[in-house]
């Protein structure tokens, strides 16, 4: 997605000079306009041999994906469309956006915060819509042009008018699909807290006698479990999704023509069409889950499917819980877009260069494992699409690449958890009250720890001193 370094160095077409004179005086992760032979980009000043230089954050002259796998060169199948008049938030939403370092950076630096003035039970908040997601919801979140993708009431409103165009053998089937995915919901959910406790440890120092620190095999490995179980939900909610999409009537098709992807102003507010007497607050969440992400990938693309948010990985450290907490339970909440941005820059500028250099340096150490990332989640939501096209997913194939995903993100969220300690570590307490008063916590929001978004006991918690080479 970027240049080399030694690219960086002379870049062709330009004085080679004027990479290190656009950074000159910043510090590192400095975002600054350079000049290039096609004018202005954004880039952000990275360490090199030689100094600081501007890396482009897209490549000069990038096009988007094309191909017999890209939105474009599937008949049939829309490609993402953009915020209408650049709506949608202010923002164009894009992978290269979602992987640019400029945006990586930024979160990254919004989880250290989140991780270095938060507790355990912050770092366990997830929303539910984080796991199995290969169904393009985020994307239409993402680029809503009513720019109402991060309100609360988002998902309620298509899942409801979802909901009411299904009839009831369809609304069962969801219901079923619930009750059968409740137990590795959960099981995903509680296999979390382990590791999160482990990072914790590690930046507290509490690390077992005779050991050095993190064993990244180990963090991997558990990693890889948890993404197997991710695999395993989203192949089943996908084939049932399916079967009830490829069985709509005209009528059922009709008005699911008339609610827009990426305009959120064309879904009517409908009355409750759940019964939700008997039900479970699980199989609800989930039911609407369902619902939501069943149109955002009927009417997406495998462009959307493939996109994530920049958050998306690396999800142990409570940026979710500064962010997204405070949002639950609350009626036409709006989340703020700039929060992470915003916030991951202030905290950069609180650090001292050694201790900034940890952090900044993540976006280069995690490069190669971030556009696998991309390539694998592209492979595993083309493979779900076949149910949609009325063939059969290679379950096989999907548990693998799900499997190697989780490699991934486990190797990402060591280095992050490696990082952030070795920074904590460090903080004088001048820097530790200045990082504080960055948190604006609401004393009504509830503390965790959480299984997802809902606030539980603190749970017995399995030995995590395998996370430290214990007992391998």
């Amino acid at each position: 997605m970027g240049y080399t370094l030694a690219a960086l160095a002379a870049p062709p077409g330009e004085p080679p000079s004027q990479v290190y004179e656009d950074c000159r005086g910043k510090s590192p992760g400095a975002v600054v306009q350079h000049a290039t032979p096609q004018g202005q980009v954004a880039a952000t000043c990275v360490p090199t041999p030689n100094g600081l230089a501007a890396r482009p954050n897209q490549p000069r002259n990038a096009s988007p994906r094309r191909g017999p796998d890209s939105a474009e060169g599937r008949a049939g199948e829309p490609r993402p469309r953009p915020a209408q008049n650049g709506q949608g938030g202010g923002k164009a939403y894009s992978l290269e956006q979602a992987t640019s370092d400029h945006a990586q950076l930024n979160t990254i630096a919004f989880d250290g915060l989140a991780f270095l003035t938060g507790d355990f039970g912050y770092d366990t908040f997830l929303p539910p819509g984080k796991v199995s997601d290969y169904f393009g919801f985020q994307y239409m979140r993402d680029i809503d042009a009513r720019g109402g993708g991060h309100n609360t009431s988002f998902l309620t409103r298509i899942a409801n008018n979802v909901l009411s165009i299904l009839n009831n053998g369809q609304k069962a089937q969801l219901l079923a699909l619930a009750d059968e995915q409740q137990a590795d919901i959960q099981r995903f959910a509680m296999m979390r807290l382990p590791l999160i406790k482990a990072f914790r440890l590690n930046l507290e120092g509490r690390i077992p006698a005779g050991s050095d620190g993190l064993d990244r095999q180990a963090v991997v490995d558990h990693s890889m479990e948890l993404y197997a179980i991710d695999g395993r939900l989203a192949y089943r909610r996908a084939q049932v999704m399916a079967d009830i999409l490829r069985r709509l009537d005209d009528g059922q098709k009709a008005a699911l023509s008339r609610l827009k992807f990426g305009d959120s102003s064309t879904w009517p507010d409908v009355p409750e069409p759940l019964e939700r007497r008997g039900m479970s607050h699980e199989a609800d969440v989930a039911v609407m889950t369902y619902a939501s992400e069943m149109f955002s990938w009927y009417a997406g693309s495998l462009e959307a499917d493939t996109y994530f948010c920049p958050e998306r990985h690396g999800m142990y450290f409570g940026g979710f819980g500064m962010k997204t907490a405070p949002a639950m339970g609350k009626r036409d909440y709006a989340i703020s877009t700039s929060l992470t941005g915003d916030s991951g820059e202030s905290f950069l500028t609180a650090l001292f260069d050694s201790q900034r250099r940890a952090i900044t340096g993540l976006v280069e150490l995690q490069r190669r494992d971030l556009a696998e990332i991309v390539q694998v989640r592209r492979d595993i939501a083309a493979e779900l699409r076949r149910f949609l096209q009325g063939g059969v997913a290679d379950q096989a194939k999907v548990l693998a690449l799900s499997r190697r995903y989780g490699a991934l993100d486990g190797d990402l969220s060591y280095l992050y958890a490696k990082a952030f300690a070795e920074v904590g570590q460090t903080l004088t307490e001048p820097q530790k009250r200045r990082l504080s008063a960055m948190r604006a916590d609401d004393p009504s929001v509830p503390k965790g720890p959480f299984l997802y978004s809902t606030p539980i006991a603190p749970p017995d918690m399995e030995n995590t001193g395998v996370f430290f080479g214990a007992s391998r």
